[in-house]
């Protein structure tokens, strides 16, 4: 049967000076520190491939920050972008305010903090495992489709959608600390699989030595 590895990496980071919770609006970039993330991602796949890892696919969120990460990957291995709706970041009923802490005091805001563990503010971690893993299964499809067995696939996305999709992975349950989260920017979280079965769940952070100087906002 087949071998495919589908790795999700995170977007680097975002320049936000208010530090808004940005979900899925547009316009919000990477900073300089974030292309920095976003090269040395593409360093750290270009070294894959020296060492005989078959990437041969390449797909990305439709938010700026996922595009302009993916963008020095594709380059370094010659492969175009394809973008994908599934792979965007999770809604947020939050999106676009700063200090969302404060904001939990007003009562309006309330009914959306009901039940922490669908989450009642957001969309369901269950319907965002499920649109990424069904992303993830094309595109390692699509992987073996170029490069057959042994292929390899990179989905850029966000922190949620990734590290729910992890906890499925892994069989946890989906509800979680935001704060605890082993979803670091610009991290590559690596799924292998067997055919259709989903053998192993690897992590790793090629830009860990810059994450001291990054703002990391939970939900960003």
């Amino acid at each position: 049967m087949p071998v495919a590895t589908v790795h999700l990496l995170r977007h680097g980071e975002v320049y936000n000076p208010d530090k808004v919770l940005y979900g899925r609006l547009p316009g919000f970039h990477l900073s300089d520190l974030g292309h920095t993330m976003a090269y040395r991602a593409a360093e750290y796949f270009g070294a894959q491939r020296k060492a005989g890892a078959e990437i041969v696919h390449l797909a990305a969120s439709p938010l700026v920050r996922a595009q302009e990460t993916a963008e020095p990957t594709s380059q370094a291995l010659d492969l175009q972008i394809a973008t994908d709706d599934r792979l965007i970041e999770g809604g947020n009923h939050f999106e676009g305010l700063s200090g969302v802490k404060g904001h939990l005091r007003n009562p309006r805001h309330w009914p959306y903090l009901i039940n922490p563990l669908r989450p009642s503010w957001g969309e369901p971690y269950q319907v965002q495992v499920e649109r990424m893993m069904s992303a993830v299964k094309d595109h390692r499809d699509r992987a073996v489709s170029l490069g057959g067995p042994g292929a390899q696939a990179v989905l850029v996305s966000h922190q949620l959608p990734i590290w729910v999709t992890r906890l499925a992975a892994e069989k946890k349950h989906l509800w979680h600390d935001p704060r605890k989260r082993q979803c670091t920017l610009a991290s590559v979280t690596s799924l292998d699989f067997e055919g259709e079965r989903l053998v192993a769940v690897r992590y790793t952070e090629p830009c860990a030595d810059l994450l001291a100087n990054a703002a990391n906002i939970p939900g960003a």
